[in-house]
């Protein structure tokens, strides 16, 4: 990766947004990766973050899938299918995340961010959720104040 110009990687990446942020954080996580890990990808969430463009919810996808561990990423679709649901009523992703460690079991965390992103973009769409086809909604916040 790092016998790559910015330009170079910026070519690969440019259909993602940010390209050029993200292809700078790329090579700076690389090279951290090489000196300060020995080459190999840190499996715990405190040395994740300390890489280029790792927050919170890259660390714990990363965790959770490229290790195995327990965690909660709040992206798009997981802060807002979780708040409509009722399962977390928080306005930040950082709120929404301790929320849902509260009542999703540790052990179904990394599968509860699958089913959450899952249903967020198939059912519980951003502009115009289809509640008329959704097996939650009878348990839904959101579908019950429509009606």
């Amino acid at each position: 990766m790092l016998e790559l110009t910015q330009e170079e990687l910026e070519k690969y990446i440019f259909s993602c947004g940010f390209y050029r942020n993200k292809a700078a954080h790329i090579l700076s996580a690389s090279k951290d990766i090489i000196e300060k890990f020995g080459g190999e990808v840190p499996s715990d969430h405190a040395s994740l973050k300390t890489l280029a463009g790792v927050g919170q919810k890259t660390a714990n996808v990363v965790y959770a899938v490229a290790f195995g561990g327990d965690a909660i990423a709040v992206d798009t679709h997981v802060f807002r299918v979780s708040n409509r649901l009722g399962l977390a009523h928080a306005a930040t992703p950082e709120k929404t995340e301790q929320q849902l460690k509260e009542v999703i079991p540790q052990k179904d965390w990394s599968k509860a961010h699958h089913w959450l992103i899952y249903h967020g973009r198939k059912v519980c769409h951003s502009q115009k959720p289809d509640c008329a086809n959704c097996t939650l909604k009878e348990c839904c916040e959101y579908n019950k104040s429509k009606n």
